[in-house]
């Protein structure tokens, strides 16, 4: 014999229905959230020792510092003594897409080691090129004591991508503003000897010559 419809039938199903997916949809979670933010850390603490220098043994855990009302994540990076070779910020600037997050290592003598596109909206084809090395290499050991981080348009030294001014500007406004991070991060009092709660203050070269 045929279920009779009503609203109230209806709604039961409706409420089962309901009741079984969100079920569904917990246990897929549960079962993919930890594996998803282990490729997550994984991709990240790979991208951390792209950027920092090539004598990096190891990466301390993230930190962050407030600059100007913004909240900025960085990592430093060891060498086999314990000694810090360098730091990798995570910056971002507006594109002609949106926001390209950059993940950008500095090393100690205050110059840039590497830089590695996190994400980006670009253009195919032309701002989105941002991401190849034929762009990116360009910054690598990268002085703004010895040359302008702006693109030649704009009396700098950065050639940029062509037909991509905007993304190319950018991307040399988020390396300005890792050097700032950089900066106030040199200047912050930072906990070298969790044992004795020591602190240090790691002192970078002075960069005269970023640019707002």
């Amino acid at each position: 014999m045929a279920v009779e419809s009503t609203f109230k039938n209806m709604t039961v199903c409706l409420l089962a229905i309901c009741l079984v997916c969100s079920a569904l949809l917990a246990g897929v979670y549960a079962l993919t959230a930890e594996p998803i933010a282990a490729a997550s850390a994984a991709k990240n603490q790979a991208a951390i020792m792209e950027v920092l220098p090539e004598n990096t043994a190891s990466v301390e855990e993230e930190r962050t510092i407030e600059m100007d009302g913004q909240t900025y994540a960085y990592n430093l990076g060891y060498d086999e003594k314990g000694e810090v070779t360098g730091c990798s910020i995570n910056v971002s600037a507006l594109g002609f897409g949106g926001p390209i997050v950059i993940k950008v290592g500095i090393d100690r003598n205050g110059n840039i080691c590497n830089t590695k596109v996190l994400s980006q909206s670009e253009t195919p084809g032309l701002g989105a090129k941002c991401v190849e090395p034929s762009f990116s290499d360009q910054f690598k050991g990268f002085n703004p004591n010895e040359k302008k981080l702006a693109v030649r348009k704009d009396g700098g030294d950065v050639d940029a991508i062509t037909a991509s001014t905007i993304t190319s500007r950018a991307y040399a406004n988020a390396l300005v503003l890792a050097f700032k991070v950089h900066a106030a991060i040199a200047g912050t009092p930072m906990l070298i000897d969790a044992a004795s709660g020591a602190t240090e203050n790691w002192e970078a070269t002075e960069n005269n010559n970023v640019e707002e």
